[in-house]
């Protein structure tokens, strides 16, 4: 008889083109399991809205696996010592699971091969982490020159089709129930804004699969104006696993538009961002340029006046409309449109001198595509702190910005004090003199928080 083959879903919650699953599948009965190990990753547990989204995502795939007379098992505790417990249980020696960069999950796989046959494949990016290397066969650190090499070494691998069968254990593990793990939020519930903003699941992937399609070729153009909102809303599928990077590429493989071209240069974003984490396995937490230790941030956890300030940021109460949209949006929907992370990123970082750690872990909470790779990375580049980075001296200015982008309609929906203002009052109602009762004034003014963040830079360089 075929022999038990253990399944480990992580972030790879799909039937189709899921080489561990496929894998197992063809050597035996498959014990597909899940499991929420809080633990592991501290800091980086999943946030509120990462765990609404968790919850529907394996709903949907325990719908599809039953679809197909199979289950999933769910634990909930250390990930290696529920897997250790169902193998004993089951006779099984083979664990098959999709590679995963996060550092939690290279220990994790660490241990497990140690006590197992454990079979890793690479199913979650373009190409295998680490495939692309330099001339002299090192790392790239720098996304230009890795994006290039990228472009040589397509196409990825083929498409992976779903099993044929999933053939069933003759016995099954105890799995908990996805209700109780409570990952939907009650007390408040503060998820009408997402269940009505997010389809979720494998299929409601590729059902925006399909409308981007018709949409792909117009983002070079459109990418940058959040009221037009013409962007994939890829992100949490591709972070959770319901779609890869290698269907989107291949689905798009004939496209020769420039806009096809910007977004595959998000896709390989994605593969440098975790080929950063894997060479730098803290990214989240140090700064890659040890200098900007020095640096005096604001620490809202000392100083009161930085503390109202982060609130006013986290809240979309800054007097700066722009920032105030994108804050709201993410609150509301668990995302936030790409140019306006920019703006909210460098407001709190330059404008409010506050450590963009205080940012990361704010946007970890918030945000339905909350990847540990990615929002590092991109936190660290707006910094000027990470390995390839935007200078710090380099300071967007929000109000020219909302202006030169066309937010208004976009302020419009999420800061709704401000409906009634007609261009350009919206972008900066207080500077026209037309400031709402019911909307506050900027925590600081544009030119003010300039020079301190340039001040605080030059005496960090001068320290």
């Amino acid at each position: 008889m075929s022999k038990t083959q253990i399944v480990w879903l992580r972030r790879d919650l799909r039937v189709a083109d899921n080489p561990a699953l496929y894998e197992a599948a063809k050597l035996g009965p498959v014990i597909a399991v899940y499991v929420l190990d809080d633990e592991c990753a501290k800091t980086h547990a999943y946030g509120g809205a990462s765990r609404w989204w968790l919850h529907h995502s394996l709903e949907n795939l325990r719908n599809s696996f039953a679809k197909r007379h199979a289950k999933i098992i769910l634990r909930r505790g250390d990930a290696v010592e529920e897997l250790t417990n169902i193998a004993e249980e089951t006779g099984a020696t083979t664990i098959h699971a999709n590679r995963h960069y996060e550092p939690w999950w290279r220990r994790a796989q660490g241990r497990l091969e140690e006590k197992f046959d454990l079979q890793l494949h690479d199913g979650n990016y373009l190409l295998p982490i680490g495939s692309v290397t330099t001339g002299s066969g090192g790392q790239y650190k720098i996304y230009t020159p890795f994006s290039r090499a990228v472009r040589t070494q397509v196409p990825p691998r083929d498409l992976v089709p779903e099993p044929e069968t999933l053939s069933s254990p003759d016995t099954w593990p105890a799995s908990d129930d996805l209700d109780n793990w409570n990952l939907l939020p009650t007390k408040p519930d503060w998820s009408g804004g997402i269940d009505a903003f997010w389809e979720v699941g494998e299929q409601a992937a590729h059902s925006q699969l399909e409308w981007w399609e018709d949409h792909v070729d117009d983002y070079e153009d459109k990418r940058n104006f959040p009221s037009v909102d013409k962007v994939s809303r890829l992100s949490p599928h591709l972070h959770f696993g319901e779609i890869s990077p290698v269907q989107i590429w291949h689905h798009f493989k004939q496209k020769r538009s420039d806009g096809w071209r910007i977004y595959e240069s998000e896709l390989i974003w994605r593969d440098y961002a975790q080929t950063a984490i894997a060479q730098f396995p803290l990214y989240a937490r140090e700064n890659y340029r040890e200098d900007f230790d020095q640096l005096k941030w604001r620490d809202p956890e000392t100083d009161e006046r930085a503390a109202r300030d982060l609130k006013a940021w986290q809240q979309g109460k800054t007097g700066y409309p722009v920032v105030d949209a994108g804050m709201r949006q993410l609150y509301e929907t668990g995302w936030m449109h790409n140019r306006v992370r920019m703006i909210t990123a460098s407001f709190l970082i330059k404008h409010l001198l506050i450590d963009w750690r205080h940012g990361e872990q704010w946007f970890w909470d918030t945000l339905v595509d909350a990847d540990y790779a990615s929002n590092s990375t991109n936190w660290q580049w707006t910094a000027g702190t990470g390995v390839d980075s935007n200078m710090f001296v380099r300071i967007m200015a929000p109000l020219s910005q909302s202006e030169k982008f066309d937010c208004a309609d976009y302020i419009r929906k999420y800061v709704p004090e401000l409906a009634d203002l007609d261009e350009p009052y919206i972008h900066d109602p207080e500077e026209y003199g037309r400031l709402p009762q019911s909307y506050p004034a900027k925590i600081i003014g544009h030119r003010e928080a300039r020079e301190r963040a340039l001040s605080a830079y030059k005496s960090m360089k001068e320290g």
